[in-house]
């Protein structure tokens, strides 16, 4: 039997959403008020709190340990953060864009490395990657990952247009052994699950050295940390909910939080002279690559 990580019983969070959710004030352009779906989401800058995300992930210390002392040395983060941001940008492109073919044969690729992710005798905490309780919250990390990004480019959703972006959602999770049934029916029944997802979110000392150096590029060459560090932090810390914020004793302020917005705001309105084909390009490039792959019945991680 899977192990339940919620209490089901409970059916409201102690959490708020402003405690676990990062704050965008600005409103929908008036050019982007049409249907909303993840398929928009696929630009370049929704990729700028890609760091974060993974932080997100590993809040839950099942997902953490099973990132921190996965025998899979290939596709370990610290050790080869390239192949690991290819493959999971691959992931997202192919959980979005490809169909039901295309994406079994990503979840069987993935599958032959989740095999060897499991808790051993000396691990703190129990884990297996084939939990679908544990996909559905790293599903859920990489929902709220589009969904900012989304927002800060676009403007705030309304209802209707956050329910019709999260219905095309589902496949985030689906790609791998989340069942339609697990992923929350509605946008309020998501918003409750996640709020009290966050609950379970605990950094010991060992995952937040683990996340610290993330967060500082630590894993990245130092003539790339070295232009880069700055931006890069500041977006990962800006994507960051005020909870994980705070066990990770990082500081933002009501300033920053201005600047983060202003620059979304910059980068939106440039990016409509841009075309959508060059916006999201590289997922049109990661496509095209996932299904020469298959083609050619290469490795696909």
């Amino acid at each position: 039997m899977p192990t339940h990580y919620l209490d089901s019983g409970k059916s409201e969070s102690s959490l708020r959403t402003d405690q676990t959710r990062i704050t965008i004030t600005a409103e929908r352009k008036r050019w982007a008020r049409k249907p909303a779906h993840i398929t928009d989401a696929l630009d370049f800058w929704s990729f700028a709190g890609a760091a974060a995300n993974v932080v997100l992930q590993l809040g839950w210390p099942e997902v953490a340990y099973g990132v921190m002392e996965s025998k899979v040395e290939s596709g370990a983060l610290t050790a080869h953060p390239w192949k690991r941001a290819r493959t999971t940008t691959q992931y997202l492109t192919v959980a979005i864009l490809g169909n039901e073919e295309e994406r079994k044969a990503y979840r069987e690729a993935v599958n032959s490395v989740h095999r060897h992710v499991k808790s051993d005798a000396n691990s703190p905490v129990k884990y297996n990657a084939f939990n679908r309780e544990l996909q559905l919250w790293v599903a859920a990390c990489l929902f709220i990952g589009f969904e900012d990004s989304h927002q800060l480019l676009h403007g705030k959703m309304s209802e209707e247009q956050a329910e019709s972006f999260y219905q095309s959602a589902s496949t985030l999770g689906t790609t791998l052994q989340v069942t339609e049934e697990m992923w929350p029916a509605t946008r309020a029944d998501f918003e409750r699950y996640w709020n009290l997802g966050c609950e379970r979110v605990v950094i010991d000392e060992c995952t937040k050295q683990y996340l610290i150096d993330l967060v500082n590029l630590q894993m990245i060459a130092w003539p790339i940390r070295l232009v880069f560090r700055n931006l890069l932090r500041f977006l990962t810390v800006g994507f960051l909910p005020p909870i994980y914020r705070d066990q990770l004793d990082l500081e933002w302020t009501e300033d920053d939080r201005r600047r983060f917005e202003h620059l979304f705001i910059f980068v939106s309105f440039v990016n409509r002279f841009i075309p959508r084909s060059i916006r999201q390009a590289g997922n049109t490039i990661q496509m095209r690559d996932i299904r020469r792959r298959i083609k050619a019945s290469k490795n696909l991680v």
